[in-house]
């Protein structure tokens, strides 16, 4: 307990800095390409590089990483996983529609899907190893650590938002920010953290119930792939006054469904778990009964 409350310090320290690093490094080094920067790739890259480090030479091991797919059981999970997204965006977009709250005519469902299908490979190999550190490394070494869930959402998912601070702040594009949300840096900000707390809940139940980063490389995969391009490339266009409602990114009605995903998934995991106790003592009793 000591090895793993030591380690997460240190990992959370290193995250927490290494974006700040490697905009002093830009800084060093001005002259870079937009968007691909050194520093950029520090950010990226330091809180992989930790848990390497923690799990390789710091006592943490390698047995806890969540890389076996535990298919068994958990098949059920892995398809809503892969959908959670594109369910709550189509129904963001259905209800923009219905009450004119979107403009829709730079939409096409077909160049949207291409975009989306050719993007699915590259986005599962970065999230594979985003959700080896968010999942396969800090939520499965505090939940060992039996933090009340509670806990658990807030530290995973505030860690996770501090990390892309200094991108919000310094790496992204205003550009990319004005497309998403029409506010000022330090607002973008404090509800992209507040945005993903409130993901980190359906993440870190999946997670809970299957034991395996899979799933949640899946559903990262998708929310990249569909949801950022729609945004980004143009596809769609939020009606003035709308943004901060209706946002496929970080709207209120978005946020507040995915919030209600991972409500029902906890509640689900809930009546597993006492489901298992129940079937748990019923066989403990039959067998003290035939004794």
């Amino acid at each position: 307990m000591k090895t793993s409350r030591r380690n997460i310090m240190i990992f959370i320290v290193v995250v927490l800095l290494c974006g700040w690093f490697g905009v002093l490094v830009d800084k060093l080094i001005p002259e870079q390409p937009q968007g691909d920067t050194l520093g950029m790739g520090i950010w990226l890259i330091s809180p992989l590089l930790a848990t390497i480090l923690l799990r390789s030479f710091a006592g943490d091991g390698w047995r806890d990483i969540g890389l076996l797919p535990n298919f068994k059981g958990n098949l059920k999970w892995y398809v809503i996983a892969l959908f959670i997204y594109p369910a709550v965006t189509t129904l963001v977009l259905l209800i923009s529609y219905v009450f004119n709250w979107m403009d829709f005519s730079a939409f096409n469902l077909s160049t949207v899907l291409s975009v989306f299908l050719s993007g699915l490979l590259i986005q599962f190999v970065k999230n594979f190893f985003e959700e080896s550190v968010w999942r396969g490394y800090l939520t499965s070494k505090l939940s060992n650590l039996k933090l009340n869930d509670f806990w658990l959402y807030l530290i995973v998912g505030g860690v996770w938002g501090a990390w892309h601070i200094p991108y919000f702040l310094v790496f992204l594009s205003e550009s990319d920010i004005i497309s998403v949300l029409p506010v000022n840096r330090w607002l973008f900000t404090i509800i992209g953290i507040v945005t993903m707390i409130c993901w980190t809940v359906m993440y870190t139940e999946i997670y809970l119930m299957t034991r395996s980063i899979w799933p949640l490389v899946l559903m990262h995969m998708t929310e990249d792939a569909l949801v950022n391009p729609l945004i980004l490339d143009g596809y769609i266009k939020l009606a003035q006054g709308k943004e901060f409602l209706v946002s496929p990114s970080a709207g209120i009605l978005t946020t507040c469904l995915y919030l209600v995903v991972g409500w029902l998934l906890r509640m689900k995991r809930k009546k597993m778990r006492s489901g298992y106790g129940v079937k748990s003592t019923v066989i403990v009793n039959d067998q003290f009964l035939k004794r």
